[in-house]
């Protein structure tokens, strides 16, 4: 199990957290290393350009929503270069990310999941 599968599983839980992720697929919207915040998130809620934390095919990404299909309950994600990673159900986006480095992500909180 790799680091952003133990975030998924955290974030599914109900917790809200704060991690580094490492790479350049999200530059310019997150560098590698930036400090970003998920919260869980209501699928339906989403939009496309929303940062999602989603699995994947078997992979979890910190990736864009570039489409979706609200009837059959599924959205696809993509990285920031142009690449398409796959479509993925709603069960299997488990986050999105409210704040890079302390700011704010457009429109990011209304879609927060309220915990019971």
């Amino acid at each position: 199990m790799g680091a952003l599968d133990a975030h998924a599983t955290r974030v599914a839980g109900g917790a809200v957290i704060r991690f580094r992720p490492t790479g350049s697929s999200m530059v310019p919207l997150i560098r590698s290393r930036q400090l970003v915040t998920v919260a869980p998130v209501d699928p339906a809620k989403l939009e496309v350009g929303d940062i999602v934390l989603a699995r994947v095919a078997g992979t979890t990404y910190l990736h864009l929503v570039s489409a979706l299909d609200q009837s059959a309950g599924r959205v696809q994600i993509s990285n920031n270069r142009g690449r398409v990673n796959g479509w993925t159900s709603h069960a299997r986006v488990f986050g999105i990310c409210t704040e890079v480095d302390g700011v704010p992500r457009p429109r990011a909180a209304a879609k927060v999941k309220p915990m019971p």
